[in-house]
């Protein structure tokens, strides 16, 4: 049987269903078999399944699978070489290890699993009508679960209702995304029990949604009700597992996903991985020592076969029928099992262990750690450490990377008139000095989860924690751990009214109803942008002692027709205790709200209107949902009559019929809490706005410092206060929020003193000009637009980030058309996202320009000194931000980006054909500019009398679009690639992404990509490296890169000094494993000449596979993780120094053949010199083996303190322990063991041999001569020609003040270029106030347009 619909709805496929449990049908029965119980298991394997899989998925790595072949191989009896139990020895002991690691981190996984799955929730159960408590493991979708504060959501839930009046649910997402500030979730619209107890059974809804899927952001169905009505469903509906309610007494919901269909399972994807481009090149030596291994092997099986042929029945051999070629046939695979050893068995695993020791010493680097964040590096990539040191390109978002992304109001321009708060700016640098001294820990905007256990008194426990200790911390460890937000400080979020602006205001608010001396287009233009920037956000209001402020009762308002009557109005609601001054009128309204809305008692807001019948028609309440709109009669537009006039007695009658009062519905009377004002006043407490943007908390402090001030918000209301004025409500409508596509956001609302419906549209400049009309005749506003519009411009070239806010009043008509269209929008669930940006893009058109806004955002600490290191070090560092052209051009020149002596090229095209045309055209320019001397050493060019030293290119978003088409890729990297520097303005997240991969795919660079947003997680994702930065943007960036950082001055140091010596390390370990591998494998090639090619080797079996297995492989794991080629002082000193790890110097094609090479050399000597020193005598085949296995050992354990440059006395305990292990090995086998190397019998061999002096000369004299030739070419190169990491290395021995000295003259001798970048300014403000910064771009840059 089918669902209605589902039989009908070819779409019904994409779609789920979820009835309520307690329905008891076919349909229901089905759908419950169909879907996920919400049992977990992340756990790989089980009891049965541990050892068939574990072999499973190692065997898919080709050096296991290799071992094993050869293990079995040596069980043939006509190929094997030694004992068969010998030879399984090195890859049970690897894959052993590697298995007792997996089934370890499988345990973990298992016991997470049983202590989530028996957590306890409360679920209604049909029969005893009752709510019971169930194990998560037990819920099922379209069960009704009950969550109190502090409880952790069990399964993705649609909210049915909350405690909250206004229903409204606060969860935190710090479990899922590591975002620990609030989200907020409301009910479903129009579910007839909110505001009471809910009731399960009279609860008979269907819910339709799309299918599981891994979008956390989105969620797209419609409740359907008996009566057919649908309502849509969103993700602000939704409460994701995992999550944690906060700030709410008690919620319901019913369950629509369960287990491994919930969005946080479906996002589980394990571990990151990617392969770095060591190990890429890893793999191809391995495979050439595959190739030299058959070619050893065919040479030994050639040579037997050749031997053979050469015999006549000889007497030392049994006599065999086996043909020449076929025994050479055999010989072949059983060489193959002798010289094993020459594929490094261990080196994988000796990787893994270096990397994390590497990755230890990162994590604890205390130049590293952020003290005020109480963080440190992450490495959450756990096989890329190496490729931090091989970085040829650079990524880099701008806000929140190289800024601090804590926005400071600095500037406005309303009605094309520039307010430029210079007291504001003298008290900002005010601050700046103060900052030096003692940081202020008094915070105005505060992570909300310092306040996450408010009202609530129930207890719970992180899923972070149900497997790694408590995760449970104070309020103060929170704000100690995490961002302040916006702000760090209550000086930082105070504005300083700008004096011209504060005395138009004032025309408003004045007690003494003075005529309006100013233009009152100008004064509703100023009314309405402040409105616009208090209302425009999603900015929610708290207290230290309240969590949140919500509206409780709309007020009612006759509307009003004219700026008189504004004016009038808020002259009477001014309440007595409220003073005229700025500060006192942007700290007064919270005392009110405290009192308004203090625990214990029911705040009602509504105005005193007469009880006469007459009056109820002049007093409309707005009181409309979202979804409907209110049917009162107004005007199209609201004009303004330009004419000024007093408060006549009309206006007051009608204002007395208006006259506010507040109603405490408390135990005591108004009298007595009248009698606490004082007290009030005293104790008045700070309001608390929590933003998701720093530029949203930052406006509507704003707004606040002029009198309009955010007291509390709904889901349908917010509550505002005017200059000198009680709340207001003012009924929201619609949120349409901020996306990247339309760059904007938009709130449908009520004026609070008209009654119409007018849209409040800020965003980016750009956006919102476009949408901006104006008409023929008007003059006036085609003024405004154009002086607007050079305002923004000036905000750019001092680097302020700018805004645009924009208005549209609609009629009735207007917004019901507009309402049917965007109803059936958010009740879609196919292409809802598209119908949703079409509803918004119809909405925000023919807008009215109010005003802008500067913000600052200054240079984090260091950036510029970061920046400059970076650059010397040849990395190339590219600029990606969706600001103005102009603010990306000042901050770059700020943070030494772009140099005085650089030459501007701007790329700013409307078409493709011209995008070409214009890339050519800088090529060329580019090209004669080199060509009268520009080169690549920096030497700087005259031209003009402008000296250039390099290019920086400037391209927009729209010019990039048309430059990434595939046939203008290559002139785009060619012109790029003649450039130091790139900087992309207006750029998308697509765009990003697009960039990175396009460099790092077409040029084989190696990239990172360093962001902090949610719009920089694609860029990161592609390249080669991510980082993200634990910003102010929440932690989506922290969350998808391989390492995280909290300021951008770290990444100088975990490139130039850990990047350096990860890769050196690795590299030098690398090569060091192919050469003890090589040389002791060639010890018994070259046996092979001696004993006929037939396979037997001069060693025990025992001693043969453990010599490069235990003997020898301690050494390159400490050296991996413990070697210092050049100290952290230096590196960081001398960046050009990293330029060795970009150009793979550590480990080139022609350093691994080398080094093959010098085995092959040190073997011959430590072979032939034994044999020379023996020859005549008649030692037996092990004795003869002994001193080529004892000066081996000596060669390569010696090798290794030849490569070190580092040692410590802990190397010197390693390497004296690998010897004495070896030493008190082959001791106790020669007296112990008789029958343990079948049939030959080692027994007296060793100790015999040891109390022989010739046996010392030999292994001396055969380790010095071995070593002889690298010890004298390493001398005689590093003194006729060494290179920069030589010289380093030199520099670090030598006495502190010719350290320093040659350093300087070190610094001396780099290029002109690299100079005059040590002249650009240092600046930590980017704002009007550095004027080094607008020398910068303007004058000092020279601009090629």
């Amino acid at each position: 049987m089918q669902g209605p619909g589902l039989g009908r709805d070819p779409q019904a496929k994409k779609r789920r269903v979820v009835i309520p449990s307690w329905t008891y049908d076919e349909e229901a029965e089905r759908l419950q078999k169909k879907y996920s119980g919400n049992k977990i298991r992340t756990t790989k394997y089980t009891f049965l399944s541990f050892i068939p899989k574990n072999l499973f998925e190692q065997l898919h790595r080709f050096s296991n699978f290799y071992f094993l072949f050869l293990a079995a191989l040596n069980f043939v009896p006509i190929v094997n070489a030694f004992q068969p139990e010998i030879a399984v020895i090195p890859i049970v002991l690897v894959m052993s290890v590697t298995a007792v690691k997996d089934l370890w981190e499988d345990q973990r996984r298992r016991k997470s699993d049983r202590q989530v799955n028996n957590l306890l929730c409360d679920t209604y159960d049909r029969r005893q009508r009752r709510y019971v408590e169930r194990r998560w493991a037990e819920v099922c979708v379209g069960d009704v679960v009950r969550l109190c504060c502090n409880e952790i959501i069990p399964a993705d839930m649609v909210l049915l209702h909350s405690s909250d009046p206004n229903g409204i649910c606060y969860i935190e997402t710090a479990n899922l995304d590591g975002e620990t500030n609030l989200k907020q979730r409301q009910v479903v619209r129009d579910l007839p029990q909110q505001g009471s107890e809910f009731t399960p059974e009279n609860f008979n809804s269907r819910i339709e949604c799309e299918n599981p899927n891994n979008d956390l952001r989105r969620f797209r169905g419609y409740m359907e009700h008996p009566n057919k009505v649908r309502v849509g469903l969103h993700s602000e509906n939704l409460l994701l597992r995992s999550c944690t309610v906060r700030n709410t007494e008690t919620v319901t919901g019913i369950v629509v996903y369960a287990g491994h269909e919930t969005k946080a399972m479906q996002n589980n994807s394990g571990p990151r991985y990617k392969r770095s481009k060591l190990e890429r090149r890893l793999n191809v030596d391995v495979l050439w020592s595959v190739v030299l291994l058959l070619l050893m092997c065919l040479t030994a099986a050639v040579g037997h076969g050749v031997w053979l042929s050469g015999l006549k029945d000889p007497v030392f051999m049994i006599p065999d029928d086996t043909h020449p070629a076929l025994a050479g046939f055999y010989m072949f695979w059983t060489m193959i099992i002798v010289l094993q050893v020459l594929i490094p068995v261990s080196l994988y695993v000796s990787i893994e262990i270096v990397k994390l020791g590497q990755i230890y010493f990162i994590q604890n680097d205390l130049d590293l750690y952020n003290a005020r964040l109480d963080s440190s590096v992450q490495c959450r990539a756990l096989n890329i450490t190496e490729d931090l040191g091989q970085i040829q390109y650079l990524f880099s978002d701008k806000t929140g990377t190289l800024t601090e992304n804590r926005m400071l109001f600095r500037r406005c321009t309303v009605a094309g008139t520039e307010y430029p708060h210079h007291e504001n700016a003298r008290a900002m640098e005010l601050y700046e000095e103060q900052c030096h001294g003692p940081l202020d820990n008094t915070l105005s905007l505060r992570s909300r989860s310092s306040r996450k256990s408010l009202n609530c008194n129930h207890s719970s426990v992180s899923l972070n924690t149900l497997a790694a200790g408590s995760d449970i911390h104070s309020p103060h460890d929170t704000l100690r751990r995490h961002a302040a937000g916006a702000f760090s400080s209550t000086m930082e979020c105070a504005v300083v009214p700008d004096v011209q602006l504060q005395r138009k205001l004032s025309a408003l608010s004045s007690p003494m109803c003075p005529p309006l001396r100013h233009d009152t287009a100008e004064l509703s233009h100023i009314l309405d942008f402040f409105l616009a920037l208090t209302v425009c956000n999603t900015v929610v209001v708290s207290s230290p002692s309240q969590p949140r402020h919500m509206v409780q009762m709309p007020v009612a308002r006759t509307p009003l027709r004219s700026l008189e009557e504004m004016k009038a109005l808020l002259q009477k609601l001014s309440l007595p205790r409220f003073s005229l001054s700025p500060s006192q009128s942007a700290d007064s309204p919270p005392g009110l709200t405290r009192r308004l809305f203090s625990r214990g008692r029911s705040a009602t807001y509504a105005p005193n209107t007469p009880n006469t019948p007459s009056a109820q028609p002049h007093t409309p309440t707005f009181t409309t949902p979202s979804h409907t709109p209110t049917h009162t009669p107004s005007p199209s537009s609201t004009p303004l009559p330009n004419h000024r006039g007093a408060c006549g007695k009309d206006e007051e009658r009608l204002l007395q019929q208006q006259q506010p009062h507040i109603e405490l519905a408390d135990e005591d009377s108004v009298e007595e809490e009248d009698g606490d004002d004082d007290d009030d006043d005293e104790e008045e407490e700070e309001l608390l706005y929590e933003a998701e943007s720093p530029d949203e908390a930052a406006l509507v402090q704003a707004a606040r410092a002029y009198g309009f001030t955010l007291l509390g918000r709904s889901p349908e209301q917010l509550l505002v206060a005017l200059p000198g004025t009680g709340p207001l409500s003012v009924p929201l409508l619609h949120l349409l929020p901020f996306d990247s596509a339309r760059k904007r956001m938009s709130v449908v609302v009520r004026h609070p003193l008209t009654g119409q419906v007018v849209a409040y549209t800020k965003g980016a400049d750009n956006v919102i000009m476009e949408l901006t009309t104006t008409l023929a005749d008007d003059s006036c506003s085609r003024d405004i637009m154009e002086r607007t519009q050079q305002h923004l411009d000036a905000y750019a070239r001092e680097g302020l980030r700018t805004l645009c806010v924009a208005k549209r009043v609609l009629d009735e008509a207007e917004y019901e058309a507009w309402l049917k269209r965007h109803a059936f929008a958010e009740t879609s669930i196919e292409n809802r996202e598209e119908l949703l940006l079409d509803s918004a893009q119809r909405l925000e058109n023919n807008l009215t320009l109010l005003g802008a806004t500067g913000i600052v955002d200054r240079l984090q600490e260091e950036v510029p000194e970061t920046i400059e290191a970076l650059q010397r070090a040849g990395i190339k560092v590219w600029v990606l931000t969706g600001d103005k052209q102009e603010t990306a051009v000042n901050i770059a020149c700020a943070c030494k980006l772009l140099r005085p002596t650089d030459r501007l090229l701007t790329a700013n095209c409307d078409s493709k054909e011209a995008c070409e045309a214009r890339l050519c055209e800088l090529q060329q320019d580019i090209g004669t500019i080199t060509e009268r001397g520009l080169s690549d050493s920096g030497m700087g060019v005259s031209e003009g009398g402008a000296v250039i030293s390099g290019f920086t290119l400037v391209i927009d978003g729209r010019t990039l679009d048309f430059a990434l088409h595939e046939d203008l890729q290559k002139a785009f990297l060619d012109l790029t690639s003649g450039c130091r520097s790139v900087i992309c303005c207006r750029s998308t997240p697509l765009q990003k992404s697009q960039v990175v991969r396009l460099v790092g795919d077409s040029l084989g660079v190696m990239t990172l990509a360093i962001g902090d947003g949610a719009n920089d997680v694609s860029m990161i994702q592609v390249a080669d490296v991510g980082v993200g930065i634990s910003g102010q943007e929440g932690m989506q960036a922290v969350m998808s890169s391989d390492f995280a950082i909290s300021r951008f001055k770290h990444l100088r140091k975990l490139l130039l000094v850990h990047g350096h010596w990860c890769y050196t390390r690795l590299a030098n370990m690398i090569l060091y494993f192919f050469y003890k591998n090589v040389m002791y494998v060639n010890l018994l090639f070259w046996f092979q000449f001696f004993c006929g090619f037939s396979g037997s080797t001069m060693t025990n079996s025992w001693v043969l596979i453990f010599f490069n297995l235990l003997f020898t492989s301690v050494p390159p794991l400490l050296y991996g993780v413990m070697d210092k080629d050049v100290s952290a002082n230096t590196l960081l000193s001398l960046p050009q120094l990293y330029k060795a790890g970009q150009n793979c110097e550590a480990y080139l094609p022609s350093t691994f053949w080398l080094t093959i090479l010098d085995a092959f050399y040190q073997s011959l000597i430590c072979f032939f010199i034994p044999y020379c020193a023996y020859a005549g005598s008649d030692i037996g085949l092990f004795s003869f083996g002994s001193p080529i296995n004892g000066s081996a050992l000596f060669i390569i354990l010696l090798q290794q303190v030849i490569e070190s440059r580092t040692l410590t006395w802990l190397h010197a305990v390693v390497l004296l322990g690998s010897a004495a292990f070896y030493y008190t090995f082959v001791l106790v086998f020669s007296v112990t063991c008789v029958t343990c190397n079948s049939p030959t019998n080692p027994y007296g061999v060793e100790t015999k041999l040891m109390s022989e002096p010739l046996y010392y000369c030999v292994c001396g004299f055969t380790t010095v001569l071995a070593l002889l030739p690298r010890v004298l070419c390493r001398a005689l190169l590093n003194s006729i020609c060494p290179s920069d990491l030589v010289k380093a290395q030199k520099l670090d021995k030598s006495v502190l003040e010719q350290y320093w000295a040659t350093i300087h003259q070190w610094k001396e001798n780099k290029p002109d270029s690299q100079k005059a970048s040590n002249h650009v300014p240092q600046t930590l403000s980017v704002n009007a106030d550095v004027p080094h910064s607008v020398d910068c771009s303007q004058e000092a840059v020279s601009v090629l347009s």
